[in-house]
């Protein structure tokens, strides 16, 4: 990819607090994207989505979907554009699909161990949680826009 991010200058690594705080308000999103698909899995079903394979299916691709095109587009989900947060790789680009996956898996590596994997910023000198680590990526507080006078 040959985008690269504005203000790379002014960014500095993110904290835990602003990376949970994004991760509540992207659970907000995902759940209710789930409730969609849900009531219109149970419309196509006749009450038995959850039994279906496609609605199993659609929980683990689902999230991966959903990160993909906010994370490769701009870096941020609505939830880091809320907290201010943006996920790119070293080099100050949109991350790719691999990318991607390596970090939705790393996330569930970190909450599967009882959140270790997000701590682990505190122990890490670059401020990287795993999720970071396992993808090559990085996820930096992004500058306020400087407003015009």
């Amino acid at each position: 990819m040959s985008h690269v991010f504005a203000d790379l200058n002014e960014i500095y690594f993110a904290g835990l607090f602003r990376r949970l705080a994004a991760i509540v308000y992207d659970s907000l999103l995902l759940g209710a994207i789930f409730m969609l698909l849900g009531f219109i899995g149970v419309a196509f079903t006749d009450g038995e989505a959850n039994e279906h394979l496609l609605f199993k299916l659609l929980v683990w691709i689902v999230p991966f979907l959903f990160y993909g095109y906010f994370w490769r587009k701009a870096g941020q989900t609505l939830g880091m554009l809320a907290w201010r947060i943006r996920v790119q790789t070293p080099q100050g680009q949109p991350i790719n699909a691999k990318q991607t996956f390596l970090r939705l898996v790393g996330g569930i590596l970190a909450w599967g161990c009882l959140g270790l994997g997000f701590l682990w910023l505190f122990i890490d000198k670059g401020k990287r949680t795993w999720p970071d680590i396992l993808s090559g990526t990085q996820v930096v507080v992004v500058p306020k826009k400087k407003k015009k006078a």
